[in-house]
């Protein structure tokens, strides 16, 4: 009997003490609104804020809107009403949530625009991201690197392409290129023979690989019969592949005709191995589990009335606020350091890049 009571004391103990760790680490549900699944860019900060969320004892609504304006407010809409403690949000089109956000705001729900600025609403409490204006630096340098701009003599004929018009960061990306590239443009030293510059012309809505390639295939057909193109800027990694594409259509990177410099970002797996095979020159690698881990820091603060951390409070003016932003840095990949960088820092293992 003495044995049974001592038994069933332990019992006890232990349930209370399951039950006391079970509560502490219930924070409550964040919401994780993210835009589609096309990219591996976004599976991975999907997967990487789930882990970061629940390994600090949040749990995660995760939801994808494969690109659908409509069903990302849907998505954020039963966020609220289903009470998430915080809305973590990278925009379809950052100008499209006001309502919903006012919403939010109503319910005492903050919000942190994740990697996207979300415009027109003063609902947003928080922005994370990678310093975007240096991302269009490095990506530019890339092709000045590339293509020895600072000491060849030229000309050398170039091709500019943007990102999505309703997407903030495709500005700050085309501007920080610009602020390397134009002054060689000036110059004459590099040519844009289609005469397509600025983002009104340039840019890709909803990033979209199929458009990018299309754009790139008539680029060449209307301008270079009997010319060469050197370089093309390209903003991220999907729009590269697209580009890279048209480029191979018409016998670049086969016998004596080498493929352009071209630009890249976020690291994909696909891009990675494209520059590894002399296809695409560059990357910008943005390390998506640091981008999680500042977010969650975020919600955390939030949720403990202690200070959130930022170390940007003057860049981000989203039409009706300043948004108090961490900003992280971006980082140039060609194949001199792709290995070191993706490999050696954990991103990827090697036999991902086979």
């Amino acid at each position: 009997m003495k044995s049974l009571k001592l038994l069933l004391a332990g019992a006890v103990f232990g349930m209370a003490a399951l039950s006391s760790s079970a509560f502490a680490q219930d924070k409550g549900t964040v919401g994780v609104a993210m835009p589609t699944k096309s990219s591996a860019r976004w599976i991975a900060d999907g997967d990487n804020m789930v882990k970061a969320l629940e390994a600090k004892g949040y749990k995660a609504d995760l939801q994808y809107a494969e690109d659908d304006i409509p069903t990302q407010l849907s998505q954020v809409e039963n966020m609220v009403t289903k009470g998430a403690k915080v809305l973590v949000i990278a925009s379809i089109d950052g100008t499209t949530l006001t309502d919903v956000l006012q919403q939010a705001a109503d319910a005492g729900i903050k919000v942190i625009a994740y990697d996207r600025l979300i415009k027109n609403s003063p609902n947003v409490d928080y922005y994370a991201t990678f310093d975007n204006f240096q991302v269009g630096v490095l990506q530019a340098q890339t092709i000045e690197k590339g293509l020895d701009l600072k000491t060849a003599a030229g000309p050398f004929n170039i091709e500019l392409f943007g990102g999505s018009p309703d997407d903030n960061n495709a500005f700050f990306f085309y501007d920080g290129a610009m602020s390397v590239l134009q002054p060689y443009i000036d110059s004459g030293k590099l040519v844009v023979q289609s005469g397509q510059t600025g983002m009104e012309k340039v840019g890709t809505l909803r990033w979209d690989p199929a458009t990018a390639q299309a754009r790139m295939d008539n680029i060449l057909s209307a301008n270079y019969t009997d010319k060469k193109v050197d370089a093309v800027l390209s903003p991220y990694d999907g729009l590269s592949i697209g580009i890279i594409s048209s480029l191979k259509g018409v016998g670049y990177g086969s016998g004596d005709l080498k493929m352009p410099i071209v630009s890249g970002q976020d690291a994909e797996v696909q891009s990675a191995k494209s520059i590894l095979a002399g296809e695409q020159y560059s990357t910008i690698y943005k390390d998506t589990r640091e981008l999680a881990k500042v977010t969650v820091d975020m919600v955390d603060a939030m949720a403990a009335g202690t200070e959130v951390k930022v170390n940007d409070t003057k860049t981000y003016n989203n039409g009706v606020k300043v948004v108090p932003s961490y900003l992280l840095k971006p980082v140039a990949v060609d194949k001199s350091n792709l290995e070191e960088v993706l490999v050696g820092g954990g991103y990827y293992t090697a036999d991902q890049l086979k």
